[in-house]
């Protein structure tokens, strides 16, 4: 069987070009022309493989979609705008008024917002549960349940559950179980393997190939039933496993207009292509770091599962392959102590992503979580003295050069 990298440049194409471009070109293309009245109303219908629109498909998509699909072992792939969009439009999909999803407050800033300022005005119930707790989340569960979500590794507050008793759970009570992925890409966690149903992914990151365009993926799985979902039972009885991707392709994902650029799915093509190797950098500079920092007098604590301390480390060990991804947090004294050494780093950049190949910091409770009530941040584990690194694939002698001369001046 090929490795993940021989089989990310060397998938088949889906669609012969008709000049043998070795790689598909970039449809910058608004509309397809048809060559009937009856093929473009077949397009329309769904019933012909073919593309109208680039809002609703474009080629250059479809081929990213495809090689995203093959990499996962998935049943199929939507390519959407951005990370959020991957996440607002699937539950806008599963789940409406009075109904729940069930999720923990160890979010990223922007999905608690979501859940609890958009969608909660709209009649959405968020339910909170630690996702370390397996009793909690089946208790949460009832008739009203559209979905389990959570992160594979938090953001930024690394937490790490055990995705396969969670997804025991999920089975028995017939929800499907939502993972966003982003964190570890399927070059570390197979989703399928552990139970996940729907994984979804900021592709903006690790697979952008450092920062070089936004976008986001939903990746079904294939394994749920659909008629066990009320939104869904309808067109499951019509499509079978194919209910989700009709429901979204034929209503959501178009109506919301979330449609991922040509250029940005070739761009984040090529980012597949050496994704694995990047990773693999990306893990060893941020368990080199985050050992570092553990012996730094300064540094009052590392949060980072890869270490053998960490309360998440035998799980992480198990989920992703004795690799544990490319973000750290650290605490330092006060918010000044923060606030000091960023100002004192020389290579490490002041800036918001993750997975970049550029190592970057950021005060999550001054920046990404500034919306919120210092108690609402303390619920939501973060903490006014705790940095989030997110490490990219520079030398790691250099980093740590500059993280020493940074906490030097504390």
């Amino acid at each position: 069987m090929k490795g993940f990298t021989t089989k990310s440049i060397h998938i088949e194409r889906f669609k012969p070009d008709v000049h043998g471009a070795l790689r598909m070109p970039v449809y910058d293309s608004v509309a397809f022309e048809h060559a009937s009245s009856k093929d473009i109303q077949l397009a329309f219908e769904g019933k012909k493989p073919s593309h109208s629109y680039s809002r609703i498909s474009n080629p250059t998509v479809e081929e990213f979609e495809q090689k995203i699909r093959v990499l996962s072992d998935a049943f199929a792939v939507l390519a959407v705008s951005s990370g959020m969009a991957a996440i607002s439009n699937t539950i806008l999909t599963l789940a409406g008024a009075n109904t729940n999803i069930v999720t923990s407050k160890h979010l990223f800033g922007n999905t608690f917002s979501l859940f609890e300022h958009t969608l909660k005005p709209w009649g959405l119930e968020t339910r909170y549960v630690s996702m370390s707790n397996p009793d909690e989340v089946a208790n949460a569960i009832d008739e009203n349940t559209r979905a389990v979500f959570l992160e594979n590794i938090t953001n930024p507050q690394m937490e790490v559950a055990d995705i396969a008793k969670i997804s025991k759970i999920t089975k028995e009570k017939k929800v499907p179980l939502i993972i966003d992925g982003t964190v570890t890409t399927p070059y570390l966690f197979k989703s399928k393997d552990f139970g996940v149903n729907i994984e979804l992914i900021s592709s903006t990151k690790y697979i952008s190939g450092g920062a070089t365009s936004v976008g986001g993926l939903i990746i079904d799985n294939g394994n749920f039933d659909w008629k066990n979902s009320p939104k869904l039972a309808e067109m499951a009885r019509k499509r079978g496993p194919g209910a989700l991707m009709s429901i979204l392709k034929q209503e959501v994902y178009r109506n919301m207009g979330a449609c991922h650029s040509a250029h940005n799915a070739y761009l984040q093509t090529l980012g597949l292509e050496t994704m694995g190797m990047r990773i693999d950098r990306s893990c060893e500079n941020t368990l080199g770091l985050a050992n570092y920092l553990s012996q730094h007098a300064k540094v009052v604590g590392v949060n980072y599962p890869g270490l053998t301390d960490s309360p998440y480390h035998e799980v992480a060990k198990k989920q992703f392959g004795g690799k544990y991804g490319g973000i750290l947090t650290m605490d330092l004294e006060s918010k000044d102590a923060c606030y000091c050494f960023m100002d004192e780093l020389k290579l490490i950049k002041r800036a918001t992503n993750i997975n970049d190949n550029k190592t970057m910091i950021i005060h999550p409770n001054s920046t990404i979580y500034c919306e919120y009530s210092e108690e609402e941040k303390l619920g939501m584990g973060i903490r006014p003295t705790m940095l989030r690194v997110a490490v990219g694939i520079e030398d790691l002698e250099d980093l740590l050069n500059d993280f020493e001369q940074g906490l030097d001046k504390l």
